[in-house]
Order: C-alpha cells, then sequence, then structure tokens
C-alpha cells in the first residue's frame, strides 16, 4: 500500500546500533538516512529526525571500553558526542541543500504543559522554515528524575507533539519476529498481545531501547492515532529504509493506529498520559474508581479516600483504586493540602471548607485519562 500520498509528516527515530555500531559513528549509515530524509523532503514531505548515538559516539574518548552505566560518565560521554553527531548529519543534509537544527529535549519538557506547547512550537516553526529537526534526549545534563530514559520513547511523544502522519522506527532488528517461525510479523494490531514475541535478548547492547521499548513507543503513538512502522536501517541493499516504508515496499512491521487523525482533546489526553510524571497519587473509594473506569466520569471530592505527596494545582497526579491499581492520571484542580480537607464531602461544600471554590471536581474529566484507553 502506497502511503506516500497522505504521509504529509514523518518522523523518524534511529538507534544507536544503527548509526554508531560498537560506539563509532558510521559516516556511510548517517549518509545514507540523510539521503533518504533528503528524498523525502524533496518529495514534499516533512521530516523530523531523532536520532541516538551521543552517548555511543563519545564515551571511547573518556578512555572507556563499553558504553558507561555511571550517570556523570554518560552525560560526559553525551556531551563529546552529540556536537560530532549532529555536525555529521548537518554536513550529509547540506549536501542537498538541507538545514539541519539541533534539539535537546527531557521529561521536564514534555511533563509542563508550557514547555510541551514550546517545544511543539518550535518544532513546527522549522519544519515551517525548510529545516530538519535533529532531536535527542539531553543526556548531558539528565539525571535519573526526568531521564526518558530511551529515544524510542522520545520518538513517540514527539510524533504526538506535532501530530505527525507516521513514525518510523530504525533498528537492527528488521521488524517484530515470530519467535517460533523467525517470521517477521508484517501487521500488529495489538500491542498487548504482541508483547508475546518480545525477546529480551534482541538488546543491541548499545542503545538503552530494545524491541520493548520499541512497542512502549508504538503503544504511545498509536493510540494517538499516529500508526508506527518498525524495520531495518538502511544496508547496501536497502539503502532508503524511510523511503521504501513509504512506498509500501519496506518490508518490517507496520502498528496500526486506532483511529486516525489525532489532536485537540486526544492530543491533551495522550500527552496527560505519558509525558506527564505524577506529582501525587489520590486514593479513591470502590464507586469512584467505577464511576472513572467505565464513564471517564470527572473525579468528585466525594470520592476521594487520601492524598499521597503534595502538590499543587495543576499538577499531574495518579487516581488509584483502594488495591492499589491505577484508574486514571489527571490534572489537579485542587493542591493536596486542600483536597485533604474536601476529601468525601459533596461540591457544594468546597466553597465552605476553602474559602473559595475553584471547580466542582478534584479532577476534570477533559483532565484525565483513563488507564487501558477509555476516554
Amino acid at each position: 500500500m502506497n502511503q506516500a500520498a497522505r504521509v504529509q509528516r514523518v518522523v523518524v527515530k534511529v538507534g544507536s546500533a544503527v548509526v554508531a555500531p560498537g560506539g563509532v559513528v558510521d559516516r556511510v549509515a548517517v549518509g545514507r538516512i540523510a539521503d533518504d530524509l533528503a528524498g523525502l523532503v524533496r518529495a514534499g514531505t516533512e521530516v523530523l529526525l531523532v536520532t541516538s548515538g551521543a552517548v555511543a559516539a563519545g564515551f571511547r574518548a573518556l578512555g572507556l571500553s563499553g558504553v558507561p552505566k555511571v550517570i556523570r560518565q554518560k552525560q560526559a560521554a553525551a556531551a563529546i558526542g552529540q556536537p560530532a553527531l549532529v555536525r555529521m548529519y548537518s554536513e550529509q543534509l547540506g549536501v542537498h541543500g538541507l538545514a539541519a537544527a539541533q534539539v535537546l529535549l527531557t521529561t521536564d519538557d514534555f511533563g509542563h504543559r508550557e514547555r510541551f506547547l514550546n517545544a511543539k512550537h518550535t518544532l513546527e516553526t522549522l519544519l515551517g522554515a525548510g529545516v530538519v529537526p535533529i532531536i535527542n534526549e539531553n543526556d548531558s545534563v539528565v539525571f535519573d528524575e526526568i531521564k526518558l530514559g530511551d529515544n524510542d520513547r522520545l520518538s513517540a511523544l514527539v510524533a504526538s507533539a506535532v501530530d505527525a502522519d507516521l513514525l518510523v522506527l530504525l533498528s537492527l532488528a528488521p521488524g517484530l519476529m515470530d519467535l517460533a517461525t523467525g517470521a517477521v510479523i508484517p501487521v500488529v494490531t495489538d500491542i498487548a498481545g504482541a508483547r508475546f514475541f518480545v525477546d529480551a535478548s534482541m538488546s543491541s547492547g548499545v542503545g538503552t531501547g530494545g524491541m520493548s521499548t520499541k512497542l512502549d513507543a508504538a503503544a504511545i503513538a498509536v493510540e494517538h492515532g499516529i500508526p508506527t512502522h518498525l524495520t531495518r536501517g538502511p544496508t547496501d541493499e536497502t539503502p532508503d529504509p524511510v523511503d521504501r516504508v513509504l512506498r509500501g515496499e519496506g518490508g518490517g512491521t507496520r502498528f496500526e493506529a486506532a483511529v486516525a487523525g489525532a489532536g485537540g482533546p486526544r492530543s491533551r489526553k495522550s500527552w496527560i498520559a505519558h509525558a506527564t510524571k505524577p506529582r501525587g497519587v489520590i486514593v479513591v473509594d470502590d464507586g469512584a474508581a467505577r464511576a472513572v473506569r467505565e464513564r471517564g466520569a470527572s473525579l468528585l471530592p466525594g470520592g476521594v479516600v487520601r492524598v499521597e505527596g503534595r502538590f499543587e494545582p495543576g499538577a499531574p497526579v495518579d487516581i488509584v483504586d483502594r488495591d492499589g491499581q491505577r484508574v486514571a492520571r489527571g490534572l489537579a484542580s485542587y493542591s493536596s493540602t486542600d483536597i485533604e480537607r474536601i476529601k468525601g464531602v459533596r461540591s457544594d461544600a468546597i466553597a465552605g471548607i476553602l474559602g473559595y471554590a475553584y471547580a466542582d471536581e478534584v479532577v476534570h474529566r477533559d483532565d484525565l485519562h483513563v488507564s487501558g484507553g477509555r476516554p
């Protein structure tokens, strides 16, 4: 099936093992990727590149024999490898008359709505000017609390932020394999079921990802309405894998999206579900848990049992039932202190207790993403 006519914007993620096997940047691979993307741009497709490889490209300069696990060494390796990697991409894209821009992101950029929108606007401005954004996690400054963890997930968050038409993951793997037959599974419609086929040994040993994180990325993207395609990176036989995917000749595995054309409320709820880090937990009674789970209802103060953690209004929080099972994630209308004061009461009693009433709901349904993909 030829996809090119309806793919106006594509996010391409390149793994460390593709661009920097053995910790050495492969100039041939970078050149092939640049050639592939330049061809798409010439054909009128907007392209964003999410590339791993900074740490892999820089760790040898620190005298290390392998990819570091210690965060300080990883940050230092990224600081060395990132400019070299981007320079190489820029030079190769420049051959085609294309400008490139470096964009470094962290979870913090996606976890705050204002910064998320700023990143979105920056990326869209670059695309509007015909510039190719080269995106990576900001490994030189991240630490555990704000780390995205892998560029597979980052690519899905970027694709969701810019409402891409397609996410392409380039890997050493030719696709998701059926471990019983050794054949590539061409189409996946049930990602939860597809996890049965994940073999943990497929991790490359160079990047932080693996097949599991690619399924995580696909899950984020398809929930947002963005189909995802996993295929092998450029080789002598197929130097243009992304173009081949758009022409319907790419092989690999396609993860079908449940809906097409995300954005609006769905985009917001996707952000709440996948880009935010909870600042606290609200435990609810059985009735509230059912109302939220089954009807996507707002969470009212009467259903709140207790509050865990300290947070301010607007903070992302997890809503859990009495057994600790997550019901939803949402943005709190009140601070943890105020929710503790109004828990268990009717909404019309809020003003009398707090001296003001910002909203009738502790979490409004428009600011709530129900676990399991319900509204």
